[in-house]
């Protein structure tokens, strides 16, 4: 379906024609009527579904019809991390460009200057507010900012912010707003605690679920079976002969990201780490490294999995086996986007496999299995059946370069 099939205003197709958008994707086809009705909703849809657009069309299109009450909040938009709200706040200046709306991003940070920033945004009224809760309850908590007009509640990766302690939060901010609005939910996900969010937040709300996505063919997927021992062996085997470029490598906790980027530091590797004990602007410093490509190598948790636009990635090692196959989709989608060819690779340990096998059965395919490196000693059998896979004794054979081979995987 095109963007000028949809009940949009003239002002709207054109940013979206500036932008050279013309197809919806399957969520904003399904989502956006059910937005412009007024109704609530919650869309259960990956990143990269185009999901921002999806909520920010409507409600731009609702607000350029002139009937919101001016120098007031109308919209607010929350978002588990800064890096999305910044990534929603640029999106928002481009599709508002043929409109008069205003937003101000409330994000967090040290700066003393960024926070008086945000202050007069909010008091001045911006139409859109798009904030992180922890820093959006800072504000509210002195008293100046008035919600009382907001006719439009956004939560956007509703099921991250739920796994970064942010519920009370939330239901805090709600609180201030207008029980007489429109809420409109977007997740990953739908767990039970995101059920009981739902239940208390919203009305009545229509429910689009699209189905998980297959990761993009073009994406050479490979995994080795080895003890969480070996990993570190194996990375330093992946890159002894090469300088990568453009990867990032996913570990399931900081330790192991500390742990991890000290050992690219000592193969004098150019790389940088992301997690929750960096402050904002370390991390919005090392984001800007990794893309203007001064770093090659980004060491993450989860945090960088969802909602990043990262283009040109080459490489994505999986340091752990992700939760499930929608974490999988979420941590292998940064590679292979933009028609650039990309790889991933899974690290298994022999407790890991199960969560593994399952992430095979979602895909329906074997994903191939590359030989430890020799050097690294003998390695677990893939045996998912059991909670432990049996070691697998090597066999003497003559010119077994099979790991070698896999060192052209980042090329």
């Amino acid at each position: 379906m095109k963007f000028d099939e949809l009940n949009l205003d003239e002002s709207v197709l054109q940013a979206l024609d500036a932008m050279n958008f013309k197809e919806c994707t399957p969520v904003q086809e399904h989502t956006i009527p059910v937005i412009l009705e007024g109704r609530d909703l919650i869309g259960v849809a990956q990143t990269g579904t185009g999901k921002t657009a999806a909520y920010l069309l409507p409600v731009l299109n609702q607000l350029n019809k002139g009937t919101y009450p001016a120098d007031s909040i109308n919209c607010v938009i929350m978002s588990p991390t800064r890096e999305l709200a910044q990534q929603i706040d640029q999106q928002m200046e481009g599709f508002s460009y043929f409109m008069p709306a205003s937003s101000v991003a409330v994000y967090g940070g040290n700066d003393g200057i960024r926070f008086e920033q945000e202050k007069k945004g909010l008091t001045l009224g911006a139409d859109v507010v798009i904030a992180t809760p922890g820093r959006f309850i800072s504000h509210l908590s002195m008293g100046y900012v008035d919600l009382s007009k907001v006719s439009f509640f956004i939560l956007d990766e509703a099921d991250r912010m739920l796994d970064m302690g942010f519920y009370d939060d939330i239901m805090q901010i709600v609180k201030y707003l207008p029980k007489e609005r429109q809420t409109i939910m977007f997740s990953a996900t739908m767990p039970p605690k995101i059920q009981q969010l739902a239940q208390n937040i919203l009305n009545h709300p229509v429910e689009v679920k699209l189905a998980v996505s297959k990761p993009a063919e073009k994406i050479i997927q490979t995994a080795y079976i080895c003890y969480e021992t070996q990993k570190l062996g194996i990375i330093r085997s992946l890159f002894k002969d090469q300088t990568p470029q453009r990867v990032i490598v996913f570990a399931s906790s900081k330790l192991k990201v500390k742990e991890v980027a000290k050992a690219f530091l000592r193969l004098k590797l150019n790389v940088g780490e992301m997690h929750s004990d960096l402050d904002q602007s370390q991390r919005d410093h090392i984001m800007h490294e990794f893309k203007s490509g001064r770093i090659n190598i980004l060491v993450a948790t989860n945090i960088v999995a969802r909602g990043i636009d990262i283009d040109d990635i080459r490489l994505v090692i999986n340091y752990d086996v992700p939760h499930d196959a929608e974490d999988y989709v979420h941590r292998i989608g940064r590679t292979a986007r933009a028609n650039h060819d990309g790889c991933a690779i899974t690290f298994v340990s022999e407790t890991e496999q199960v969560k593994f096998k399952s992430i095979e059965d979602f895909l329906e395919k074997t994903i191939y299995k590359i030989p430890v490196p020799e050097e690294l000693g003998d390695a677990p059998e893939y045996a998912p059946k059991t909670t432990k896979g049996k070691t697998k004794k090597r066999k003497k054979k003559k010119g077994n370069n099979g790991p070698k081979n896999s060192h052209s995987i980042n090329s």
